[in-house]
């Protein structure tokens, strides 16, 4: 086990895309698969049965939220009882699984994930085929081709491609899975810097900059926007940390006769939720914004178009874009989201003027037909660099990175 990498979380995992006789065994009665021979690698050759506590997830793009259930899988051999009574020399591994929300959705082509964690329990997933959630798995774990029959398993999850960063973090955490960070020697100036609270998201931004000496973003705009966030990423989650368990242990008490606050648990917990998500999508356009300024390049952040739309980033700004007479062909727009989903068609109706518009994200393996989509659309996909490698080859030939992108604006100016 290594911190910081998958194997921290994991000690297999195997993957496949369903067949339609799997998919129907998922959904049927039959509650068990037989001939998993690629588990035998992950899971042993028990004598007996051996139970498994099993956390079973369903994910697909258009859904804010997994379903996930907890479920009792077990693993062992039917022919174990025939060679011990009639000495048939013959093993045969069978998955017993009850069924579950999750297995009655499952479809042919869909990615089903078994994964074994460190706790001895296992991880179930099944991901919409085709979906960006599916891909953005794939990925993760480092399966490239699951065409063939049979599970693809994955032992080894330490290697330098499992480090765990930024983008990876999101998929696990989309998972369900929470991965610890924290960088506690930063803590103490921290709580004296912000008073034992959060502060703005644009001075914690600012804080998590100066951390990283000698960085500018006229050297190499894609990797020193990563590293902004990577490192604003670990101090949020170190300082959150420190502060919930503060609140925690204050405890939840309501009165005397109702010493649980249920509500008040939940509230926090719900806004201990709402603030990560919207913490980051800002946290990406201060980073960007002084990603421009340190470029030279001229911009309004959230100013209006038309019918109250605000893109994120107006290029060379809204004066000139509300100027009939400024040519709309330097103008350029930037929609900003840490993850898009369905909402990046949110962009297109931003910047009239602008026919071809233009969207920074940092997720990971968007899906073939989501960026098609885009093409169509006239909407033109930024990425880092560095997540450039998790798409497909040909949708690398039309990616833009952050550098591409500033280069286009700076000339247009």
């Amino acid at each position: 086990m290594k911190k910081g990498y998958l194997s921290e979380y994991f000690e297999g995992v195997a993957a496949k895309r369903l067949s339609a006789v799997e998919a129907d065994v998922l959904r049927s009665n039959q509650h068990e698969f037989n001939g998993v021979e690629g588990l035998r690698q992950m899971l042993g050759e028990p004598d007996g049965k051996v139970s498994y506590q099993t956390k079973v997830i369903y994910l697909k793009d258009s859904d804010n939220d997994p379903i996930i259930e907890d479920a009792v899988f077990t693993w062992y051999d039917a022919r174990q009882r025939a060679r011990l009574e009639r000495g048939v020399m013959r093993w045969e591994y069978r998955l017993y699984f009850p069924t579950t929300n999750v297995s009655l959705k499952a479809v042919e082509g869909d990615l089903m994930v078994i994964a074994k964690r460190r706790d001895s329990g296992l991880m179930v997933i099944v991901a919409e085929g085709a979906s960006s959630i599916a891909r953005q798995i794939e990925w993760l774990f480092g399966f490239s081709d699951l065409a063939q029959p049979g599970l693809s398993v994955k032992a080894e999850l330490g290697t330098e491609r499992d480090r765990i960063e930024f983008a990876s973090r999101v998929i696990l955490e989309s998972m369900g899975v929470e991965v610890e960070i924290a960088e506690d020697s930063y803590l103490d100036e921290m709580l004296k810097r912000f008073g034992g609270k959060f502060p703005t998201t644009k001075d914690f931004s600012a804080y998590a900059r100066s951390t990283l000496k000698d960085v500018s973003a006229k050297d190499d705009a894609d990797k020193v926007l990563m590293a902004w966030m990577e490192r604003e990423e670990i101090l949020f989650r170190t300082l959150e940390r420190h502060l919930i368990a503060d609140r925690l242990s204050s405890g939840f008490g309501a009165t005397k006769d109702d010493p649980v606050d249920v509500d008040g648990f939940l509230a926090f917990s719900l806004s201990v939720q709402n603030r990560r998500k919207s913490r980051v999508g800002l946290a990406l356009e201060n980073h960007l914004e002084l990603v421009f300024q340190e470029n030279g390049i001229r911009y309004s952040r959230t100013r209006a178009t038309e019918n109250k739309a605000k893109p994120d980033f107006l290029f060379p700004g809204h004066k000139e874009y509300h100027d009939a007479l400024f040519d709309p062909a330097n103008l350029t727009m930037l929609g900003v989201k840490s993850t898009c989903k369905d909402r990046w068609r949110q962009v297109l109706a931003e910047a009239d003027r602008v026919d071809d518009k233009h969207l920074l994200t940092l997720e990971a393996s968007i899906s073939t037909s989501q960026t098609d989509e885009m093409k169509a659309k006239k909407l033109q996909l930024v990425l880092p660099t560095a997540l450039h490698p998790s798409y497909t080859l040909e949708q690398q030939a039309w990616l833009m990175s952050l550098g591409d992108f500033t280069e286009v604006v700076r000339l247009r100016q």
